[in-house]
């Protein structure tokens, strides 16, 4: 069920929520909120081309491998 808000009712559900987080206790409910975050994360990648995926691919093995540079050098280099 798909539910069209304008902003500021976004804005009133998003508190509610949050003071429905807070106050609960119960450790299913918090997971399963994060287990809805996280599906919503992975799930762009589903509007991806194969050549974005596989960029991505390549930036994560490449940073997994230690062939990174930080900012302030890149910059030097440059300028």
């Amino acid at each position: 069920m798909i539910i069209k808000l304008n902003a500021m009712d976004i804005q009133a559900e998003k508190i509610k929520l949050v003071k429905m987080l807070l106050d609960t206790e119960n450790p299913k409910i918090i997971e399963s909120i994060k287990k809805i975050f996280k599906k919503e994360a992975a799930d762009f990648q589903d509007d991806l081309s194969v050549e974005q995926c596989k960029e991505i691919e390549k930036a994560s093995l490449e940073i997994k491998n230690g062939e990174v540079t930080d900012y302030d050098t890149f910059m030097q280099k440059h300028r």
